[in-house]
């Protein structure tokens, strides 16, 4: 099916990188907007976006876009898509949405109207009075947001997010997508040296090691859309070998991991033996009050615990002061750090030469970048 178009919802501050790398895809049509980034294309572009994405939470269908302010307007209008080219007549579709700051505000309403609606179309396409839903899953949602109505089918399942590597984790783990994020916002190549002096169960250094790997986030995971009778599942397996053809094991890209934490430890041991990069990150116990350099030309990437974030605020803000101390600048060491504290600079001692703002969760938060004295001597090309 072509000439559909899609959306990619992200973390917000994420959409000008989410939106580089589908473009990077060849993906047509791209454009970033608030929280999300559209593309437009066939089933194709679907699956590629959903097993190469880093960034995105979920892939989506935008079925349909437009205003109600009445229980009778949302009906016509979900009732108006042709659901009978995503539904099949035994096929689940639960619906599950929100709604803000719109005159529609009871979600449970507006999920039984959607629900009808798709109902009733569907009863009239397949001549039927009864849909049992005993097949795959078509998860609808629906955003209302100031009267306006986005309708959409997931394609993804579990978000992106779930790689399948980290089946356990530390308390408060860093999101992957995000973990993605501050190692494109540190420049993170075929050749870098990365060290995570907090790693808790390991998130950053594995979405490090793959991306400097170039191996593919949703590889080794299975899709919502697999189940789908209106896909070719031969072409799923084309786009995932195309993938898998990417992957780039001659480099020289190594990482270091540090806690104080055994238990983490353990866990990031084992969530990198199955992400598949082990082989590039060494774990040791080592205090952050103890960091030195381990090479002569490193990135340090690192997502301090903080005060909403296992530490109360004031052993934070010791901990950044130790940060401060301990990473110095080196000529050919850079650092990235995020932190939800608007004092972040005030006490790790020194501004940063580039902050972003973005979220962790619900917490806002912001990455500060320490560049290296001289510029890191790595080749920057992907």
């Amino acid at each position: 099916m072509k000439n559909l178009t899609f959306t990619a919802p992200c973390i917000f501050g994420l959409e000008g990188l989410c939106a580089n790398e589908l473009k990077f895809l060849g993906l047509e049509n791209v454009r970033a907007e608030n929280g999300r980034v559209l593309f437009e294309g066939g089933f194709d572009s679907m699956i590629k976006a959903n097993i190469n994405s880093r960034y995105a939470e979920r892939i989506q269908i935008l079925l349909s876009e437009f205003e109600a302010d009445s229980f009778e307007e949302l009906f016509q209008g979900v009732k108006t898509i042709p659901w009978e080219n995503f539904i099949d007549k035994q096929d689940a579709f639960p619906v599950k949405g929100k709604s803000l700051s719109s005159k529609l505000k009871s979600v449970p309403d507006c999920q039984k109207i959607i629900k009808k609606a798709i109902v009733e179309r569907l009863k009239e396409k397949y001549l039927l009075s009864w849909f049992e839903e005993t097949g795959p899953v078509h998860q609808i949602q629906f955003l209302i947001i100031n009267d306006k109505v986005s309708i959409l089918l997931d394609t993804t399942g579990e978000g992106l997010h779930k790689r399948g590597y980290r089946a356990n984790s530390n308390e408060a783990p860093i999101k992957e997508t995000l973990a993605a994020a501050m190692a494109e916002l540190s420049f993170v190549r075929a050749n870098h040296n990365v060290v995570d002096p907090m790693c808790g169960s390991g998130t950053i250094l594995i979405e490090s090691a793959m991306k400097a790997l170039h191996i593919p986030p949703g590889l080794n995971r299975t899709f919502a859309f697999e189940g789908w009778s209106q896909i070719d599942l031969s072409l799923v397996e084309k786009i995932r070998e195309e993938a898998k053809n990417g992957i780039n094991t001659d480099c020289s890209f190594s990482a270091v991991g540090y806690d104080i934490d055994e238990i983490s430890l353990r866990i990031a041991r084992e969530n990198a033996e199955k992400a598949g990069v082990a082989d590039r990150i060494e774990f040791r116990n080592r205090d952050i009050k103890d960091f030195t350099p381990d090479f002569e030309r490193q990135t340090v990437i690192t997502n301090p615990p903080y005060g909403e974030r296992l530490l109360d605020v004031t052993s934070a803000e010791k901990l950044y002061k130790i940060m401060g101390e301990r990473f110095l600048k080196y000529p050919e060491n850079s650092y990235t750090i995020i932190s939800p504290d608007d004092d972040f600079e005030k006490i790790f001692g020194r501004k940063a030469d580039k902050r972003r703002k973005l979220y962790n969760g619900m917490l806002k938060c912001q990455v500060f970048i320490y560049k290296s004295k001289n510029k890191l001597s790595y080749n920057h090309k992907k």
